[in-house]
């Protein structure tokens, strides 16, 4: 496994939304806000492209305020979508195509279902996939352990948003170590 560099590396957000949020313990949904406001920041600073997905927007709302606000000034491709795997959702695989991006980091809920499945989809297309423990949620603990279980048999690398945005730092210093370092705090 290589160091994840920022330039080559894809963020993608998937369905961190209202409706979806309101049924997550809710240690697990700030853990999800903080890692997407994190990566988002990181993505901004470092050049990493971002993706975002909301799943039927009009039954589950809007991404979550604390998320969007994270975007604000980003260049974010968004997607709505009715289909799990992001990666189906129209013009998804094109953006993430045109991005170069080698290596992917997925977060967002649910952990089982739509993250999973685009995890396994993107696996299967021969990226290298990151998946931060503390950047996906499911309603039931046993659904997020399965959900994780089943990313790192399709391949994905089980880590944290803390260990993705200090690869793509690489060293302490910087203006991009100490915005980064007040998020992280």
């Amino acid at each position: 496994m290589q160091r994840l560099d920022p330039t080559t590396t894809a963020v993608v957000l998937v369905d961190i939304q209202d409706r979806l949020a309101s049924a997550m313990p809710e240690d697990q949904l700030s853990q999800v806000i903080r890692s997407a406001r994190i990566l988002a920041e990181g993505a901004r600073l470092l050049g990493a492209t971002l993706l975002l997905t909301e799943q039927y927007p009009r039954g589950l709302g809007p991404t979550l305020p604390a998320v969007s606000e994270a975007l604000e000034g980003s260049d974010v491709a968004r997607f709505e979508k009715v289909c799990f795997s992001a990666w189906d959702a129209d013009g998804f695989a094109e953006a993430l195509e045109r991005s170069s991006a080698r290596s992917v980091v997925v977060v967002g809920m649910e952990a089982h279902v739509c993250v999973y499945q685009t995890v396994r989809d993107l696996a299967g297309r021969g990226l290298e996939v990151h998946v931060p423990m503390d950047g996906v949620s499911s309603r039931r603990a046993d659904h997020r352990a399965t959900g994780m279980a089943l990313c790192e048999r399709a391949g994905a690398v089980s880590t944290t948003t803390e260990t993705v945005v200090f690869d793509w730092l690489a060293r302490a210093g910087g203006d991009a170590f100490k915005q980064l370092s007040k998020l992280i705090r």
